[in-house]
């Protein structure tokens, strides 16, 4: 019987490509990429809009920093998606600006006089950092053997758990509402949970199709009503301009200062774990190997995205959480998808118009979105965390008082108040804190006593999610026709796993 060629090197391809590489069809690029410049809306403009008001500017300067901002997170998140040399991780991670960052660029836009000239001295420092966060990233990248399930998992489950209060409080009516009588008004949460219903309802009933565009469909209906009850206000797309450009060191050349450099530098350093966290995790969702390699080039994304957005007036940039989130509940895992969102947010940071009616979809509609997109990262972190034996106390320790650090901020405010500033700016964030503590702690637990931890089984991983990750595109990916018949594939056999001493996997106990 005649074989079938095995020399068409373009079918076999397509066969054997990954989720993460398949190029859509257009339609669906366009539809899941703005289902992304949804989510990611909200979350994007609130720094500077937060930093802004924090520093004095003006509305039209508040208007140009969201539009700098817009205009640069989507080519940073075209860069880390598409990649550029040894750029970008090439994984459907969407860039934004890092919250970790809010504090200390106000306490050193505010100790510089603030105003546009409190601007030129935070650029300085984000340009520095950005250039410093570079050159370190494949110094950085060697490190990830401190990272092990415990570390990754119990950062991402900070990540999620920290960020549900800011989705919770969108639902309430949004942060400027607090103090206000309508914040936490039964209309907001009747719009926010009627936004989360509608779609939970599309992913139990709605086809696959249907359920990877939950969120986008979401958003629409939940503003759509809105919009029939009144409480939709398009007047800011009337009075936004058609066109607009970010021009290089718009508030003129930027200022560099000694001690803010370093504090962004610092703040830097802790936003590449928050990265490396976020490629472990979009690695664990989609089935894609993860290694040394792929975190420093994501690194090195952040540190080009960081330096540009000191010279296009915006700010430090990382892989936003929110989106790792969308990922996890659309199941889309095309990195051109993020590519596809890039373009978008590029011509809405060109055309503020278009910017502004994202801009109108109402807080409690996005804020009910928002909180299964921070919940979904959360899961991510409990899902990692399943592969580490809790029963063993010290890991079991490194989550517990990791979870307490991260709540922390947002439960005793008072005691961070009485800190010194720069000390504040760094640590007065539950994520930032959350994070360093699960890294020290490993360190001290398992790294320093020279305790054996296990490491994430990428062959495991990229055996299993793939074939989810085909099913929002139609039938499941077709089988190799080469592949081997025999039960098990040929190759020398693997040493027996260490195991606990009551029978657990090796996750953390001693080495020998």
């Amino acid at each position: 019987m005649a074989r079938v060629s095995r020399q068409d090197p373009e079918q076999f391809s397509r066969q054997r490509a990954h989720p993460v590489d398949e190029v859509l069809p257009v339609g669906k690029l366009t539809l899941f990429g703005f289902q992304h410049v949804l989510a990611f809306y909200a979350g994007a403009v609130v720094v500077p809009i937060i930093l802004g008001n924090a520093l004095g500017l003006s509305r039209e300067e508040l208007v140009y920093l969201i539009n700098a901002d817009l205009l640069t997170c989507g080519v940073a998140s075209i860069i880390q998606a598409l990649g550029v040399w040894k750029i970008g991780a090439r994984l459907p991670l969407v860039q934004g600006v890092t919250f970790t960052a809010v504090s200390p660029m106000i306490a050193i836009g505010l100790g510089a006089g603030g105003g546009t000239a409190g601007l030129l001295v935070v650029y300085g420092a984000v340009i520095t950092a950005g250039i410093a966060t570079f050159l370190f990233a494949p110094f950085f990248s060697k490190l990830v053997k401190y990272f092990p399930p415990i570390v990754i998992g119990t950062i991402l489950t900070v990540i999620g758990l920290t960020l549900i209060p800011q989705g919770l409080t969108d639902a309430a009516g949004g942060a400027q509402l607090i103090g206000h009588p309508g914040y936490g008004d039964p209309k907001n949460l009747a719009y926010a949970l009627g936004t989360l219903l509608f779609i939970l309802v599309v992913v139990r009933f709605g086809k696959s199709y249907l359920s990877s565009l939950a969120v986008l469909l979401g958003l629409v209906a939940g503003t759509g009503v809105a919009w029939l009850l009144g409480d939709v206000d398009f007047g800011g797309v009337k009075n936004a301009a058609w066109f607009g450009v970010s021009t290089p060191f718009h508030y003129g050349m930027p200022k560099f200062e000694l001690f803010p450099i370093i504090a962004m530098v610092v703040v830097m350093l802790i936003t590449m774990v928050e990265t490396t966290g976020d490629v472990y995790a979009i690695g664990e969702i989609t089935g894609k190997k993860v290694d040394n390699a792929t975190v420093a080039n994501a690194l090195r994304a952040d540190g080009v995205a960081t330096v540009l957005g000191g010279i296009f007036n915006s700010f430090p940039y990382v892989a936003f959480a929110e989106n790792i989130g969308l990922v996890r509940m659309s199941k889309v895992m095309s990195r051109f998808v993020v590519v596809a969102a890039g373009g978008f947010m590029i011509v809405m940071g060109l055309l503020p118009k278009a910017g502004s009616v994202v801009a109108a979809i109402p807080h409690p509609v996005l804020g009910g979105a928002a909180t299964a997109m921070f919940g979904m990262v959360a899961a991510v972190g409990i899902q990692i965390l399943g592969k580490v034996d809790l029963r063993e106390e010290r890991n079991a320790l490194i989550l517990a008082v990791s979870l307490a650090a991260a709540l922390l901020p947002g439960t005793v405010e008072p005691f961070f108040t009485r800190m010194p500033e720069d000390v504040r700016a760094v640590l007065n964030s539950g994520i930032t804190l959350g994070s360093l503590t699960a890294v020290l702690l490993n360190l001290f637990f398992n790294v320093f006593t020279r305790r054996k931890t296990m490491e994430i089984d990428w062959d495991e991983i990229e055996g299993d999610e793939p074939a989810e990750a085909h099913e929002p595109f139609g039938a499941p990916a077709p089988a190799d026709p080469y592949a081997p018949q025999a039960p098990h594939r040929p190759g020398p056999p693997h040493p027996p796993a260490p195991q606990h001493p009551q029978g657990g996997p090796d996750w953390g106990i001693p080495g020998h």
